[in-house]
């Protein structure tokens, strides 16, 4: 039985280090595929970039990918679905959208000097309270206020109304709309130390803080929302833009976790776990950010979330740079045998620490070395260093009221059996594992058939979310927190 053309949806998810799109049908079944992988552009070791160009054909070329994959045409598609990569800065010509300078990564740390800079003039509690986000160089605030300083004429052009900034979302829909359309969704906006938690509006005291024109700002939406039509010369059709939702609010909701209590966390370039924490945000006593879920037909649902810069990009790192791996699964293989009580520990501030620690500065260290020390013991104390590192976010959420039992886990660094055990060793709890690898498009693509009524409730993504595999603690207890304490203790010497 073939599925009916007018139930199909293009969904894209806009990442870090590439760019993928996917044709799905109403069971958000995958019907093609189309990814990309980009350039990463480092000017040092804290500078991280993307040529705003590559983002824009990288993204076009997987969605021509996935609906040539397909079988079907661009106008049997119903509605398109975007996730993206958050925090991620563009600025850009009004008129001709050519952008100004390269987009500034949400990983990239330049602006960590004025940050301190706006701490020491006390105005972090203002911030937080707000956003319920910290003053950290990883928002976007900041990295706008950067271009506008450093980029020649750039601070001119936008008092007079000239440029737009976007996130990656608003980037994209601007592209797709070839300049019809600026707006960006409630749940990137909320990741930009610009939105007001309460009103989920911009806020006119906080763009003053960080010298940022109004003019320059999209729309904010509800997450499922007529945002606008793709050019018809583009993929084939004009196609509706019906969902926007960041990455890893995309995950929450592809997770089904649409209760409040239920968390999930994600491993792809960096770790997000984000537990849902109902109709009202919760200002965090450990540094964990809250943040905007979904908006859907006005009603907000928040979010507590801890975030980890480095999690598949530690895998990343054993490959390029050590060399000790070719393919990142090969680090299952060699980390099995290692044992927990290994000399070898490794703390991957290779970009600062994430929550809850918020160090900008710390840099990464590799310790316990001795003559029978090997990639063997290097992988396993890599993939160990994540598990270390969700560890800490789960005290932190305890600690703030917001208890996981069950963490459903998904990203690509959980097709590693091995590290999945680690984490339930580490965390003491069940692990959930995703049975698809697409959930975090998966929730983009279902906001955008939530528009278009192909979904007729939030509820209905319950019957789309299912787990292959789980995973339960065997290490001992007290060896965990003796274990646990010396990454602590680690921890504290680099930061």
């Amino acid at each position: 039985m073939s599925t009916p053309k007018t139930e199909l949806i293009l969904a894209i998810d806009q990442g870090t280090t590439s760019s993928r799109a996917l044709v799905l049908d109403c069971q958000l079944n995958v019907l093609g595929r189309g990814q990309h992988e980009f350039e990463q552009v480092f000017l040092n070791d804290s500078w991280v970039e993307h040529c705003p160009h590559d983002i824009w054909q990288s993204t076009l070329q997987a969605c021509k990918d996935a609906i040539a994959a397909s079988g079907f045409q661009a106008h049997d598609l119903t509605c398109i679905g975007i996730t993206n990569q958050r925090e991620t800065t563009l600025v850009w010509d009004k008129i001709t959208g050519e952008p100004i300078y390269n987009a500034i990564v949400w990983q990239d740390r330049r602006t960590a000097g004025y940050c301190q800079q706006l701490k020491g003039g006390n105005h972090e509690a203002l911030v937080q309270e707000r956003t319920g986000l910290l003053l950290d160089p990883y928002f976007s605030a900041t990295k706008i206020h950067w271009i506008l300083e450093h980029v020649e004429g750039a601070r001119e052009r936008a008092e007079r109304g000239e440029l737009c900034f976007g996130t990656v979302d608003s980037y994209l829909l601007w592209r797709f709309t070839q300049g019809k359309v600026h707006k960006t969704d409630a749940s990137n906006a909320s990741r930009t130390l610009l939105m007001n938690l309460q009103t989920r509006q911009w806020d006119p005291e906080l763009l003053a803080l960080f010298s940022i024109p109004v003019s320059m700002l999209p729309e904010i939406c509800d997450n499922a929302h007529d945002f606008g039509v793709t050019a018809p010369d583009l993929l084939g059709a004009a196609i509706p833009i019906q969902g926007m939702v960041g990455d890893q609010q995309s995950a929450l909701l592809g997770q089904g976790c649409i209760q409040p209590g239920q968390g999930k966390s994600t491993y792809g370039t960096g770790c997000f776990m984000l537990v849902n924490s109902g109709d009202q945000p919760i200002l965090s006593r450990n540094k964990l950010l809250s943040t905007l879920a979904w908006q859907h037909q006005g009603q907000a649902v928040y979010a507590l979330e801890g975030s980890i810069f480095m999690a598949g990009a530690i895998v990343q790192w054993l490959r390029d740079k050590l060399g000790i791996i070719q393919q990142a699964r090969e680090t299952e293989s060699l980390a099995q045998g290692v044992p927990w009580d290994q000399s070898e520990r490794l703390i991957p501030a290779f970009t600062g620490l994430g929550a809850p620690y918020w160090e900008p500065n710390a840099r990464a260290a590799l310790v316990g070395m001795t003559r029978d020390t090997g990639k063997q013991q290097i992988a396993a104390a890599a993939l160990r260093s994540v598990a270390y590192q969700t560890l800490d976010l789960l005290q932190a959420m305890e600690d703030d009221g917001q208890h996981i039992h069950q963490l459903k886990v998904d990203g690509g660094m959980t097709e590693n059996a091995w590290f999945l055990q680690a984490l339930a060793d580490m965390s003491q709890r069940t692990i959930l594992r995703a049975d698809s690898p697409e959930i975090t498009i998966r929730g983009a693509a279902f906001l955008a058939g939530l528009q278009a009524w192909l979904f007729s409730q939030l509820a209905d993504i319950h019957a789309l979310s299912e787990y292959d595999q789980g995973f339960t603690a065997k290490l001992d207890h007290a060896q965990r927190q003796q274990l646990y304490q010396r990454w602590l203790a680690d921890v504290s010497k680099v930061r």
